[in-house]
């Protein structure tokens, strides 16, 4: 059988050169912008945030049963630990985060993407230096920054006088960390704009998160957000409500309608004796504890128009909330107290009215001697 030699063959291999220089073209012209959704790059990075505190949380169980200085001591350590094993099974295998990967996002070298490439269907997967820079500035960085602080506050470097040179280092430590949060907050603004790069490291290392899978459908659930937000709203209302409802007077109401006068005056408080503050004794009683005792007696005593004793405090204090307070021990209705003053017995004065008819009666058989005596001498 003879090879022979397809009839468009010649004019494919003529048409190569046009092609190339079109596709070079093409390359240069705008494409429509790659939308990638804010809310889903920012959740992300919430539900990394909530994921390392779980395995947080785990690892300090862990060492429960540890001295607390070991923890302390080597709590960076701990951490570093756990961070480089989150990072090496999720950004530098699978190209993203954990959060990332459950919000349907990956990251691409955007290098890769500029000009007309920026909505081509196949995303460039991240280099090996791109995994690398990013891990150890997020882990390693991570780590040395909370060490130096760890130094610093022990050593005490801002104390120093301004010659030192751990005070100049500490100085320039200061201006550093201002100088990343504003140029943070600058790319948190473009972001907020363009939607690309949430964080200062992924600009500078061209990663950028975009859709795993282009063509499926972002699967929302707001049933529980909305039943959040329903809850949320109804216990601000009732921190609200509360503080205007006098709850003593509406119990005081309801039992009014619910029990009798007889029943309501003839309770334990009723029973108490003169010289204690039922009003004392009621809180007390509310708000006792096993092994604990609190005095109940009365101090700066006040009387009620109903005839009884209170403290001035107490009885003052529920007369100012509630301008129709009942008296506890007979369930009538307060308007009127007064100070009582209670009249002390005076002993001296006692002893001194019992010597009184002594004294006259000793007077009397006096001077009816001096009578006998006197009509005895007269002839």
């Amino acid at each position: 059988m003879n090879n022979t030699t397809p009839f468009w063959e010649p004019d494919w291999k003529r048409v190569q050169a046009p092609l190339s220089a079109l596709r070079r073209q093409l390359a240069s012209f705008p494409s429509p912008p790659l939308r990638i959704m804010k809310v889903s790059q920012l959740d992300a990075d919430l539900l990394d945030e909530e994921l390392l505190e779980t395995m947080k949380e785990q690892l300090w169980s862990a060492f429960a049963l540890f001295k607390p200085s070991f923890k302390e001591t080597f709590k960076p350590e701990m951490t570093l630990a756990l961070n480089l094993i989150m990072y090496k099974f999720s950004v530098y295998d699978m190209g993203a985060t954990y959060g990332s990967q459950l919000q349907n996002l990956i990251y691409r070298n955007e290098h890769k993407h500029s000009g007309g490439l920026q909505s081509t269907s196949s995303d460039a997967p991240l280099t090996k230096t791109q995994k690398i820079t990013y891990g150890v500035v997020t882990v390693g960085g991570q780590y040395l920054m909370e060490r130096l602080n760890r130094v610093v506050t022990a050593q005490g470097w801002g104390e120093l006088p301004e010659d030192n040179i751990k005070r100049k280092a500490w100085n320039v430590l200061q201006k550093g960390g201002s100088i990343f949060r504003i140029v943070s907050l600058f790319n948190f603004l473009a972001f907020l704009y363009a939607g690309k790069y949430r964080t200062v490291l992924e600009r500078v290392l061209s990663m950028r998160l975009v859709y795993a899978e282009r063509n499926s459908n972002r699967q929302a659930s707001f049933e529980f957000l909305n039943r959040q937000m329903v809850w949320h709203a109804f216990t601000e209302f009732l921190m609200f409500l509360m503080p205007l409802i006098n709850v003593s007077k509406l119990k005081r109401n309801v039992k009014r309608v619910l029990l009798p006068a007889a029943l309501m005056s003839g309770n334990e408080l009723s029973a108490l004796p003169s010289h204690i503050c039922a009003i004392c004794h009621e809180n007390n009683s509310a708000a006792a504890t096993p092994g604990t005792h609190t005095s109940t007696v009365i101090h700066n005593p006040y009387i009620t128009d109903c005839g009884h004793i209170y403290c001035y405090y107490c009885i003052k204090t529920k007369m100012m909330i509630d301008d129709e307070w009942c008296c506890l021990r007979c369930g009538k209705k307060v308007d009127a107290i007064a100070r009582h003053i209670e009249v002390a017995p005076d002993k001296a004065l006692e002893e001194k009215t019992e010597d009184e008819p002594e004294q006259s009666e000793q007077e009397a058989d006096e001077a009816g001697a001096e009578d006998d005596s006197v009509s005895e001498i007269q002839p």
